[in-house]
């Protein structure tokens, strides 16, 4: 049997998995609708879908909204008059950490990062019933990754604005956004598959409906996105060879920190660039236990790093400061002088590559490409 033909086979089940999947998927959601339909046991049955509460009297849903401006909705609180709100004050939500994205980003546009149409598979989950953040959020903790793909939710709050998932908050619908491709893969067909099998029991427990896409079409989208990412993953080195004995480790370190360089425990050193990101990096190209080096090289992840930060220039002015502390020549991979017509030719190119990332809708050092290029 040739190698076509097997690849064939092996192409066909993979097929027959996703669609035996997404049938008992079906059968699944059909089962469970039955169930739920019939079932006495449910979660807020005084709720409606606008998050206020039905005609019985006792008690009035207070909803908590923060100042226009400060994008956060507090803890709706049950309460009747002359009765005092035994209830106890929410936990304080969680913080949401995005590559490239601010402390005080808003909600909105928070969600917008991490449930991103561009770079992710998009799955609405249409909730039988509005439901709070505090329950939500055990149970979507449970579902993080497919594979190397990270997995996000966000909510629609009760006030009509979608945001990240939080203690305190009430939401109506909800939303997954698993990354379709990452610097080694796509999103295939039997993580597709995985994922389908996971969103089972995950759904239910919250009482959510997902609606899933096609199959072949999320992977043909995850494939072209990964050509992308596969066709602008540059990184660009600039070496420092020492003109004359290798330099001692102890005394090396010190003069890299007096450029401005942090130390890493992997025993790299990142110049940072004052924001809390990374401009370029510094390898000493020998274990951390060596004594002695002879050459260096600083990186830079080009994707990763804005335009208006200047990695590429900043990164040669640092090299050639160091030509001068520690009596270096600036070399290229094969051990030749990398003169300044060469460098300003290679700077060329990088202005030309930010270009080609800022028409694809993925400009370079964004939350979109940094998380792509992570």
């Amino acid at each position: 049997m040739t190698d076509f033909q097997m690849s064939l086979i092996a192409a066909g089940g993979v097929f027959v998995v996703g669609v035996i999947s997404y049938n008992k998927w079906q059968e699944y959601k059909a089962r469970k609708s039955v169930e739920r339909a019939f079932s006495s046991d449910h979660d807020d049955v005084l709720m409606r879908a606008d998050g206020t509460l039905t005609s019985r009297q006792e008690p009035v849903l207070d909803l908590g909204v923060a100042p226009a401006g400060e994008g956060v909705v507090l803890e709706p609180s049950l309460g009747t008059a002359g009765i005092a709100d035994e209830a106890a004050p929410a936990a304080p939500a969680a913080p949401v950490h995005l590559p490239g994205a601010a402390p005080d980003t808003p909600p909105a546009e928070l969600a917008e990062s991490l449930v991103d149409p561009l770079i992710d598979c998009l799955i609405p989950l249409a909730l039988e019933l509005p439901a709070r953040g505090d329950k939500l959020l055990p149970v979507l903790q449970k579902l993080r990754r497919i594979g190397n793909k990270p997995v996000h939710f966000i909510g629609l709050h009760v006030n009509g604005d979608w945001e990240p998932i939080v203690h305190g908050g009430v939401y109506t619908k909800l939303q997954a956004g698993v990354q379709m491709a990452t610097r080694t893969t796509s999103l295939n067909e039997l993580e597709y598959s995985e994922l389908v099998t996971r969103l089972r029991p995950l759904a239910d427990e919250i009482g959510a409906e997902p609606e899933l896409p096609d199959m072949i079409e999320a992977v043909g989208e995850a494939r072209n996105l990964h050509k992308f990412v596969a066709g602008h993953d540059a990184q660009l080195g600039v070496n420092l060879r020492s003109n004359g004995a290798p330099w001692a480790m102890a005394t090396l370190i010190g003069a890299l920190e007096n450029q401005g360089f942090d130390v890493r425990p992997d025993g790299r050193f990142a110049m940072p660039d004052g924001e809390g990101g990374v401009l370029f990096t510094l390898s000493t190209n020998v274990t951390l236990g060596s004594d002695t080096t002879s050459k260096l090289t600083l990186l830079l992840d080009v994707p990763c790093v804005a335009p208006a930060r200047d990695g590429f220039g900043k990164m040669v002015a640092c090299a050639k400061a160091l030509v001068q502390r520690l009596d270096a020549t600036i070399v290229d991979d094969y051990d030749q002088p990398l003169l300044d017509a060469a460098l300003d030719e290679i700077s060329g190119q990088v202005q030309e590559f930010y270009q080609e990332m800022e028409a694809a809708d993925i400009p370079a050092g964004s939350t979109r490409a940094l998380r792509l290029f992570s």
